[in-house]
C-alpha cells in the first residue's frame, strides 16, 4: 500500500514537472515534507529499529525529488 502511494506520488510529480515546471516546486516540497515527517515518526522507535523503519521514507523522499526534477529536465528538452 505504501509502495503504491509512493509510486503514485512520483508519477504525479513527474507529470506536474513536465506540464508546469515552475509550479512543480511547491508540490515537490510538500511531498518531501510529508515523507520526512513519516520518517521522523518511524525513527523514534528504539535503537537500530528506528533507523531501519525510517530508511524507506528517506529513500521515498529522495525518489519524489528526483521524479519532479526529471519532469522539469524532460520539459526543457522538449521542442515546444
Amino acid at each position: 500500500m505504501v509502495i503504491g502511494g509512493v509510486i503514485a506520488i512520483c508519477v504525479v510529480l513527474f507529470v506536474v514537472g513536465l506540464v508546469v515546471p515552475r509550479l512543480s516546486r511547491g508540490p515537490q516540497r510538500e511531498a518531501q515534507h510529508a515523507l520526512s515527517e513519516f520518517g521522523t515518526g518511524a525513527g523514534k522507535a528504539p535503537g537500530r529499529l528506528g533507523t531501519l523503519l525510517a530508511k524507506p521514507f528517506r529513500k521515498s523522499s529522495r525518489a519524489a525529488g528526483k521524479s519532479a526534477s526529471a519532469g522539469r529536465k524532460a520539459r526543457s528538452k522538449l521542442p515546444v
